[in-house]
Parts: C-alpha cells; structure tokens; sequence
C-alpha cells in the first residue's frame, strides 16, 4: 500500500514540479499546466499505438513535442498576459484548457486512452519481503532520478542560478543582465516537457483522458501550494505526502477521502502561507 502511494506521488511530483518553477519564477498563474500533461500523455500513448514507437522513445517523444508547443503558446499568447491581473491569467488559461478537452474529444472520442507497457514492465517483482508491481517501482525509481537531476540543475549549473535568482528577486536579476524572457520561455518549456513525462509515465497509473487537466488540477495545485513556490524538494516532498494520502484514504475511505485532503491542506497553508517546505528557491 505504502508503496503505491509513493508510486502515485512521484506522478504527481513528475507533473508539478514544473507548474511550482514556472508560477515562482513567472509569477503567473497557469491553470493548463494540467492540459499540457494531458497533451504529452496523448503524444506518448498515441505515439506507441500508431507509429510502433517505443516506450522511452515515446517518452522522449512526447516530452519534445510538448515542450516545443509550450514554446509557441508562451511567446504568442502568455507572454501578452505576464503583466496582466490574476483574473485576466486564470480566465486565459481556463479556457486554454477547455479548448485542449474538446479538441481532444473532437479528434479521439472521451474514452480513457489505455497505455500499453513494455513486457518488461509489466507483472510483479520479488522483493523479498513482497511481491509487488514491476511498474510501480519503476515509476519510484524514475522520480527519484529526475528530483536528483533536478535538484543538481538547480543547484549546481548557471542557468539554475539565474532561475533561483529571478525566483527570489526578479527585478535584481534584471539589473545584473540576466535575459529574463529568454529565461521564461527556457524555463515554461521544461516545466511543459515535465508535465508530458508526466502525463504519460502516469497513463496507465491515473488514467487518460480528455478530462485529466480538470480531474487532476487541483491536486497538482495542492502540491505546488503545500510544498512551495520554486522549491524542487519541497514539492517532492509534498508530492509524496498528498500521494500516500490519497491512496490510503481511497482505501479506508472511498467517499471522504478527498475531502480530508483538501481540510489538511486548507489548515497547512494558514498555519504557512508560504507552503509546508518553505518558499525559497530549491
């Protein structure tokens, strides 16, 4: 059961960790970063099915083409809206979103749209201890690595610099000559492409299909809220405990699971505004 959950977390981590980037560091409030983790896990599943493309392949593949998409959308339309109110970005993306469900369920139909995953992949592996599912330990295996690769990109390159730079004190980096637009759109084409890898690695975890960007939002919000604006490892962290929960809590209790989450989560952020971990960058 444990295990499951951490499973479930690293989705959820996978996916928001860049929505949690990109609102610290933009300051915008992206409510179809969920529609771009749909979009990728479409690209990757679709991809396997028609083109006979492998399971990485396709990931690399969806994770791409998201991320190049990203890039168009943010200099023709969110660049517009950077210095716009609140209310102006969350309309704008709100109905982002809708646009994405009902293209997808023009073109594909409002069926779940099944993974199919490597021979590899599927069945049980011995622990020791457990038999337990081969897939899940690999998605605990992959969250792990990437948390890690981030974490160091974060910490240890110059472009992870400037990110926790302008993340703290956006008009200062300015001043010291860091390109800040080129930052934004570095940085929203990651935290898309993130959102792809996650889309489609949770496929078969979560299910996919034109509903996602709503059926998730808010989970993906409650992470990036109780682990902190920019904070790799606070969102880690938060991914994990909002993942055990809920698989815990749809066990024990399949009708008030969600609602206690969203009663924890309201109590955590006004004891901490900032969120659970902090509110620096990571």
């Amino acid at each position: 059961m444990l295990l499951g959950g951490i499973a479930a977390g690293m989705i959820l981590f996978i996916v928001s960790v860049g929505l949690s980037v990109t609102m610290g560091l933009m300051g915008f409030v992206n409510l179809a970063h969920g529609g771009f983790a749909m979009l990728g896990g479409y690209a990757i599943v679709l991809a396997m099915k028609h083109w006979g493309l492998g399971f990485v392949t396709a990931l690399a593949f969806g994770f791409l083409a998201t991320a190049a998409a990203s890039v168009v959308l943010e200099r023709l339309l969110y660049a517009r809206l950077y210095r716009a109110t609140e209310l102006d970005q969350v309309l704008f993306t709100i109905g982002l979103v809708f646009i994405m469900i009902a293209s997808l369920t023009l073109r594909f139909g409002p069926e779940n749209q099944p993974l199919t995953l490597p021979r590899a992949l599927q069945g049980q592996i011995d622990l020791g201890f457990v038999q337990y599912r081969t897939y899940s330990l690999v998605l605990i295996v992959t969250g792990i690595a990437i948390v890690v690769a981030l974490w160091l990109g974060f910490e240890r390159t110059r472009l992870g610099a400037q990110i926790r730079a302008a993340v703290d004190n956006r008009r200062m980096a300015e001043s010291l000559g860091i390109n800040i637009a080129r930052l934004f759109t570095i940085t929203f084409a990651l935290g898309s492409g993130m959102a792809a890898l996650g889309g489609g690695l949770g496929a078969e975890f979560l299910g996919l299909d034109p509903q996602y960007a709503l059926k998730y939002l808010v989970y993906f919000l409650i992470v990036v809220a109780v682990g902190g604006l920019g904070r790799v490892t606070g969102v880690f962290f938060a991914a994990l405990l909002i993942g055990v929960l809920d698989f815990v809590l749809k066990k024990y209790l399949p009708q008030g699971g969600p609602m206690f989450i969203y009663a924890v989560t309201i109590v955590l952020l006004l004891w901490r505004p900032q969120g659970l971990f902090g509110g620096k960058a990571a």
